[in-house]
């Protein structure tokens, strides 16, 4: 076929792209070295596992006996004996009946939200929710109630306008962008007065809250609870990749038998099973971890409002720090980089309420000094207006 002079069907993308431009709102990959001699406070790497010999050892491991690949999906070739274990081990540590490992902590939201809901059903979402719960229940068919942020009586209210319908309460326990913790008993309350179900997706509680940092479901006493499910990360606590999805028993067989983000996606790599199953077992041999990972982000947050600057309150290992304007943040964070800190920057449309702000990630493995030196950084490249 000749080629002809019809125009390019994707032209309307410079539009797009100029409209971002001018709105300081450009994103762009930066790939990041082995190793950096900068100050790392934007991953999520909460426990400082990542690069524990023990947890890439148990990568290599795992890869040079199950391959570098599942080879499948979990339900044909894709489920290793390591899968089954990590299941065991992450069910068991968590407190809940059973386990599923997913290949993310965005797949497994999507299996739980699609797989335990439905058209007819309601889902009562929090306003502050992670992207992935948003898309979640866009994909459900389900008719969704977005509530305002930690509010158990919006949340009551919603449930009391439909009535015998089966609903779900969908809500983050530990909210990415401020740092603060979801009211999860009051959610609880509210479901089992209703005859609700509770989905909480503990992707920034796990190794941080809860006892030895089983996570916010066991901190809040709602772990194995009836009615109660929770979804995780193996992503940012421990060190690995990789998502998971707890509950009762035949939960998880529902999910087995029903989740499209299970069946027909590739099993987990059994290196990032092996990983996680190993970061698992540090934690539960070092409890102490989750008990600095949250005092790091205290002492951060004591730092930078002693200085002046404005910044959430953490109630687990994530603290915000408000910027005048997405320009702003994103000129500080620039400067912090170039001063030798790494920092994230949430902008709008990422954060709802419009606020930009930098994002800071306590680790346990940080020093006082590091801490200090932090929140140096920070503050003497605050831009005009950032403080008070």
């Amino acid at each position: 076929m000749e080629p002809t002079d019809s125009p390019d069907p994707f032209d309307w993308l410079d539009g797009e792209a100029r409209r971002r431009e001018a709105a300081g709102l450009v994103r762009a990959l930066r790939p990041r070295p082995a190793d950096s001699a900068l100050l790392d406070l934007a991953s999520n790497d909460y426990l400082g596992l990542t690069r524990r010999a023990e947890i890439t050892g148990a990568a290599a491991a795992a890869a040079r006996r199950w391959g570098g690949g599942a080879t499948g999906s979990r339900l044909v070739t894709g489920t290793t004996e390591l899968h089954a274990e990590l299941e065991r081990e992450l069910a068991e540590f968590c407190g809940f009946e059973a386990a599923l490992v997913l290949s993310s902590g965005y797949a497994a939201n999507l299996a739980a939200l699609t797989a335990l809901t439905g058209h007819g059903g309601l889902i009562v979402s929090d306003a502050a929710n992670h992207a992935s719960i948003v898309d979640g229940c866009r994909l459900s068919r389900a008719e969704t109630s977005v509530v305002a942020h930690a509010d158990p009586d919006a949340v009551r209210k919603a449930l009391d306008a439909h009535p015998g319908r089966r609903a779900l309460v969908v809500s983050d326990s530990v909210f990415s962008v401020d740092g603060d913790a979801a009211p999860l008993p009051e959610l609880a309350a509210a479901c089992a007065e209703h005859g609700a179900a509770l989905l909480v997706d503990d992707a920034h509680g796990l190794g941080v809250l809860g006892d030895g940092g089983r996570g916010a479901m066991a901190g809040a006493g709602l772990a194995g609870a009836p009615g109660v499910v929770a979804t995780l990360t193996l992503s940012k606590s421990l060190g690995s990749q990789g998502g998971a999805v707890l509950g009762p028993a035949k939960v998880i067989d529902h999910l087995v038998n029903t989740a499209r983000t299970f069946i027909f996606d590739t099993g987990l790599a059994p290196a990032a099973a092996g990983a996680a199953l190993a970061g698992l077992r540090l934690l539960r041999g070092e409890p102490r971890l989750a008990a600095r990972a949250r005092e790091v982000a205290g002492e951060l947050y004591a730092g930078l409002t002693a200085a002046g600057l404005t910044a959430a309150r953490p109630d687990a290992a994530v603290v915000s720090v408000r910027a005048p304007s997405p320009e702003s943040a994103l000129g500080w964070a620039a400067d912090c980089r170039a001063a030798g800190l790494v920092v994230g920057c949430f902008r709008p449309p990422s954060v709802p309420d419009g606020i930009s702000r930098l994002r800071l990630t306590a680790r346990a493995d940080l020093t006082d000094r590091q801490i200090e030196e932090a929140v140096a950084k920070i503050v003497a490249t605050a831009p005009p207006g950032a403080f008070g």
